[in-house]
């Protein structure tokens, strides 16, 4: 893969990141870990037993995993600590030997707190341990890049493919306007805006040459998108482009440039694969093209 293509992906992974809580999280360290280390074993909770306060470990080497993935994480690092420390304490009554301890934790690319790394690095020289540390967000989106292209896919998902986009897949784009009509997202509507040079647009935008790609070759399809909705009652386009507004609107509070672009057709997809995603682009292009979505640029008397 190129660059470009390896940027996106990497956008795809951060927002599965900011998405995931609890089990969610852990299943997706699970997956990466399962391709990166051929040992590993993950532990799933049984019964009453629950897993012995192991997430997951390397059986040759004694490696052990504990993963932690609360839905603030700025709120919760009295907590962290205190479970970092039981949680520890728990793992070797229960396995051996344990020669190397982590504790995963979803940061959401936020950072570690100073407490929960002195913590660790205290029962590391308690233990004597080989290796003990605290593995963020950052350090497992490091680990499933060193993978192989086809194991990043499995992880992250496919990414749409412009030289895909040569016509619209009617069923399809009836699946995919029917479920973004259903998306319960609520937002004030700014009102039409004027349309703007496409290029500038991007650039003002903070698109990428990949992103850039996309919409351009979406838009070669916009007269078949034109034609199926003129054939339906105006209600239909006006109430798509309501609800991709209002998803925009949503997405745009926390989130711009591609990693926005990314993040819309993932939520507008009812599927994650590239005919979905493609005909989610066409329609994208065309609200892109009337300023439905995106920013416009500032005229020269504004700036």
């Amino acid at each position: 893969m190129n660059s470009q293509e390896k940027t996106i992906l990497r956008i795809m992974f951060k927002n599965k990141i900011y998405k995931c809580d609890g089990q969610s999280f852990e299943d997706l360290f699970t997956s990466v870990m399962n391709y990166a280390e051929k040992d590993f074993q993950s532990i799933k909770p049984w019964g009453n037993i629950g897993d012995r306060k192991n997430d997951g470990y390397v059986k040759p080497t004694g490696t052990y995993y504990q993963v932690f993935a609360p839905e603030e994480i700025e709120k919760s690092y009295p907590s962290t600590v205190k479970k970092l420390h039981t949680d520890f304490n728990g793992l070797i009554d229960q396995w051996s030997p344990v020669n190397s301890f982590y504790f995963v934790i979803n940061d959401k690319y936020k950072g570690v707190n100073a407490d929960a790394e002195q913590e660790i690095q205290q029962i590391k020289e308690d233990h004597n341990l080989e290796n003990a540390g605290i593995l963020t967000a950052k350090d497992i989106e490091n680990i499933l890049f060193e993978l192989e292209e086809d194991q990043i896919f499995s992880v992250v998902g496919m990414l749409p493919d412009p030289s895909n986009i040569k016509n619209i897949d009617y069923s399809i784009l009836n699946e995919v306007i029917a479920h973004i009509m259903e998306l319960p997202i609520q937002s004030e509507l700014n009102g039409k805006m004027v349309l703007p040079d496409w290029d500038d647009k991007i650039q003002f935008n903070n698109l990428s040459d990949a992103v850039a790609g996309y919409l351009n070759t979406a838009s070669f399809q916009l007269h078949n998108l034109e034609a199926y909705l003129s054939d339906n009652s105006s209600f239909v386009a006006d109430a798509l482009r309501d609800k991709i507004n209002e998803v925009y609107e949503q997405e745009k509070k926390n989130k711009n440039g591609d990693q926005l672009f990314i993040a819309m057709v993932e939520q507008l997809s009812p599927k994650q694969t590239q005919p979905y995603q493609n005909t989610v682009i066409i329609i994208m292009a065309k609200y892109f093209e009337t300023c439905d979505i995106f920013e416009e640029p500032k005229k020269e008397e504004e700036r």
